[in-house]
């Protein structure tokens, strides 16, 4: 026993949290193969099953079944929970019921907690997972209040409400997944595209989920106090705030003025144009049908997939304090400067460094995966590349091609999804194991560098 309990301890914050969710994802599977989680009453093939778990727990949105016609209540409240998990972390959870029952935290607990919400420090994290959780069901009651007001007089009272909680829960993880398949199968939201209620409070249950836990902590301490924020809170906010207008206009100017959309209101334009700009960090609904995109507006998504949304957040991608770090380190090099620096701060190599391993990772998956998927399947590269992105940034928007993948490729998707959801680095460091340092250093050589 006590060589059992020596050998967990040897284990990783990184490698709990990959065999954590890897955990997670097959009791999903179990309980969705069970004939009273689908209409049929039969039992779903087992990689469907593990596909759809996988979706649900990676917060991804990829379905090959429509959510509403193929799952009874009890498999949709399996998927909901699943969403939650997985967009909060099972280490909260954990937490959270331990402090439920009033048992004690101890350190390597208080350890995970922290690895698993990305706070920079040790001190405060119960009081930090307190917070977090609090504030996160506070949200989402809102959310499901202000959908369910639209939803009862659609579907009845107790289906509106139900409706209501199931998109305010997967909005807010960043999930993508829906209910309304009662309407049209695979639909998502495109029949509330001009709905003000809907689309803004999907629009700020994204967001706002998006942002991450240390960027709430930082906007509750320090209210508007901008000079006051953490770089990380500072480069969120500025990047969050490009990442809105610039989309927003090119999809609204150039995308949205095509023929195709002739049949849009002004307000639907607008709408849709804003809800688009927002859904693809990271939460795979749509109002519209991304069937009818251009492919630079297709181009700009999977981008937009990629970036995804803040480090600790309930958002997959890359993150954007990513991009911003690559991209202000492109700024420091076109001005010959040694050091990086942004808002009276300089950026430290070691983030500089994950910076490009994360690019290159997200990047290399992305392609490799979509490239595969068609030769595989046989289908445009675009709409390949799409699903794939779409899977490694834990997104869950798509062309229509997921249902009809092969095994291979559904494996595929699978394993993006996975990747995505507990983050490259995760991964890399549980694969890694402890840092081990060197006893010396190589001389150092000058090579050309373009």
């Amino acid at each position: 026993m006590n060589d059992q309990k020596r050998s967990l301890r040897r284990i990783s914050p990184a490698q709990v949290i990959a065999l954590g969710f890897l955990l997670i994802i097959l009791a999903g599977t179990g309980l969705l193969m069970l004939p009273a989680a689908s209409r049929d009453g039969c039992s779903v093939p087992f990689l469907n099953a593990l596909f759809t778990a996988t979706s649900a727990t990676c917060v991804t949105g990829l379905v090959v079944y429509d959510t509403w016609s193929h799952w009874t209540l009890f498999g949709q409240a399996v998927i909901l929970t699943l969403i939650q998990v997985g967009g909060l972390g099972f280490v909260t959870i954990a937490v959270f019921i331990n402090l439920l029952s009033g048992k004690k935290i101890g350190l390597r607990q208080r350890f995970l907690m922290r690895e698993s919400i990305g706070l920079p420090q040790m001190s405060g994290v119960l009081r930090a997972t307190g917070f977090l959780l609090r504030w996160t069901f506070t949200f989402e009651g809102i959310g499901a209040v202000l959908l369910a007001l639209r939803f009862i007089p659609r579907f009845g009272f107790w289906e509106g409400l139900w409706y209501g909680v199931f998109h305010s829960i997967s909005a807010f993880c960043n999930a993508g997944f829906d209910l309304m398949g009662q309407t049209a199968p695979f639909s998502s939201v495109t029949g509330w595209v001009g709905d003000p209620i809907v689309n803004l409070t999907l629009i700020l249950l994204i967001l706002v989920g998006g942002l991450g836990f240390v960027v709430w902590l930082d906007l509750y301490r320090n209210g508007r106090r901008w000079h006051r924020y953490r770089l990380q809170t500072k480069l969120v906010l500025t990047t969050t705030a490009v990442l809105l207008a610039v989309p927003f206009v090119l999809l609204y100017f150039l995308e949205l003025r095509r023929d195709v959309w002739a049949g849009l209101s002004a307000g639907e334009r607008f709408w849709g144009a804003l809800f688009h700009t927002v859904t693809p960090r990271t939460a795979g609904f749509n109002t519209l049908d991304y069937g009818l995109f251009s492919e630079p507006s297709l181009l700009l998504t999977i981008v937009l997939m990629l970036i995804g949304g803040a480090p600790g957040s309930t958002a997959g991608g890359m993150k954007m304090t990513t991009l911003a770090a690559v991209f202000l380190s492109v700024r420091s090099v076109l001005r010959r400067r040694d050091d990086v620096e942004v808002f009276g701060r300089r950026l430290e190599s070691a983030a500089l460094g994950q910076a490009t391993v994360l690019i290159t990772l997200y990047l290399g998956l992305s392609l490799c995966g979509g490239a595969a998927i068609s030769a595989l399947e046989n289908v445009p590269l675009i709409a390949a590349l799409f699903e794939a992105s779409s899977a490694v940034a834990t997104v869950g928007l798509s062309l229509g091609l997921t249902p009809q993948l092969g095994a291979i490729s559904k494996l595929i998707l699978i394993f993006l999804m996975y990747l995505g959801r507990i983050g490259g680095l995760t991964l890399l460091s549980a694969l890694a194991g402890s840092a081990k340092t060197s006893p010396g250093r190589l001389p150092q050589e000058q090579i050309i560098i373009g």
